[in-house]
């Protein structure tokens, strides 16, 4: 806010400037027009005289006043601007006054008008500025740096105006997002820790049975076949209780850990596409990469418009990362109630036989080399996918990578 103070003063300082410059400039004029116009009249009147005439005031435009020396003290004494001519032989006091005719005293009076109107109307716009967007929004700015500490429980309000509606709607929508996370985290590790402190307690039991057992085995207390018979078939069935617990465990662990939802509703595709082509388009162009959109015809689908840009923002990310820099292209096509959106790009090296795997959770291709990733990119497009009634597939072209959204239409 302080350097929009100071921003605020040099702009007023400036304007200020100008408008005394143009004082200055315009009270020059007004004097040099001034001083020619008075003049100008003293030399008629003067000539009028020598002629024989009887000069009027009335006849000249800066001329108040035509009084001969009557040989009086006063001659000279007046309030008024004049100036004493010779013409036949006696003088002439002129009085005058030609501010009222000059043209620059009239536009410097207009100057002055505006030039103050100017200044009130750019004070009060810098001052509204001030204190309904400078200030909230440097109250705002803080927002991101709060939730990234985790400060998620305070709902963030709209400002008076309205100006950041959208921004602190979205912020919010983001708090809300990062607070369900954050607890739908914190169960899932209790549950994930009753259930290993369960089991854990559960296994110990069988546990301490085939470790008895054994050590009876070991030692040779059980000579009798049928005994020993019977004791491995002990061992044999903790083992099998031992087994089920550990596959709970596993069964647990790989059961989904993501969730996710869609807001379904009708929705053009150009309203994507658009997202689309605006975000990667001067992108793509900056990594000096082919970037085409097939020309398509618009229709209405059926989903989440912004999850399905989540979507394709994704396929394209990994287009960028695992292509060779060459060329990305969005192709389309239709079937039945369904339209296909595909994104391709060159330089692919992934095999066929690792084509069933790209939607897997956290696996990752041999093509990966020492790229940063999670494995989860195509994961959660398909799981998006299936909430939006649709599906994705892939496919490998000698060396190009396809990766085809479908969308159910509405």
């Amino acid at each position: 806010m302080k350097s929009y103070g100071r921003l605020t003063a040099v702009i007023l300082v400036i304007w200020l400037g100008l408008w005394a410059a143009a004082d200055i400039i315009m009270l020059k004029r007004n004097s040099a027009v001034s001083s020619r116009q008075y003049q100008v009249d003293a030399e008629r009147i003067k000539q009028s005289i020598e002629n024989g005439g009887t000069p009027d005031e009335a006849d000249y435009p800066a001329v108040t006043g035509i009084f001969p020396d009557d040989g009086s003290e006063d001659f000279y004494y007046t309030t008024n601007e004049y100036v004493v001519i010779k013409a036949g032989g006696r003088l002439y006091r002129l009085e005058y006054d030609d501010s009222t005719f000059n043209s620059y005293a009239r536009a410097m009076k207009t100057v002055n008008i505006a030039m103050g109107a100017g200044a009130l109307l750019m004070a009060g716009v810098l001052i509204y500025l001030g204190r309904n967007i400078i200030v909230p929004f440097n109250r705002i700015s803080e927002l991101p740096y709060e939730l990234a500490k985790g400060g998620l429980n305070r709902p963030l309000k709209e400002s008076r105006h309205k100006y950041f509606g959208r921004f602190l709607w979205g912020l919010d929508m983001l708090r809300q997002s990062l607070e369900q996370a954050e607890l739908r985290r914190l169960e899932q590790a209790k549950a994930e820790k009753t259930l290993l402190l369960s089991l854990s307690h559960d296994i110990k039991t069988p546990l301490a049975a085939i470790k008895l057992y054994s050590s009876a085995l070991s030692k040779g207390l059980y000579p009798d076949k049928e005994k020993q018979r019977e004791t491995a078939a002990s061992i044999n069935a903790k083992a099998d209780e031992i087994e089920g617990y550990v596959g709970e465990i596993i069964k647990n662990s790989s059961d989904d850990f993501l969730s996710f939802t869609a807001d379904n509703r009708p929705f053009y595709l150009s309203e994507v596409m658009e997202r689309l082509k605006a975000y990667y388009s001067d992108k793509l162009d900056d990594l000096a990469i082919g970037f085409e959109i097939e020309k398509y015809t618009d229709c209405l689908l059926e989903g989440d418009p912004d999850r399905l840009s989540e979507v394709l923002q994704n396929l394209m990310e990994n287009a960028i990362k695992y292509g060779d820099g060459r060329r990305i292209a969005v192709s389309f096509g239709s079937e039945e109630d369904m339209r296909f959106i595909t994104v391709t790009n060159s330089g692919c090296t992934l095999t066929d036989s690792e084509l069933p795997h790209i939607f897997d959770s956290f696996w990752r291709g041999s093509n990966v080399g020492s790229r940063q990733g999670s494995g989860l990119g195509l994961y959660i497009c398909r799981r998006l996918m299936q909430l939006m009634n649709g599906d994705i597939f892939a496919e490998i072209k000698g060396d190009e990578m396809s990766v085809t959204a479908v969308c159910k239409k509405a």
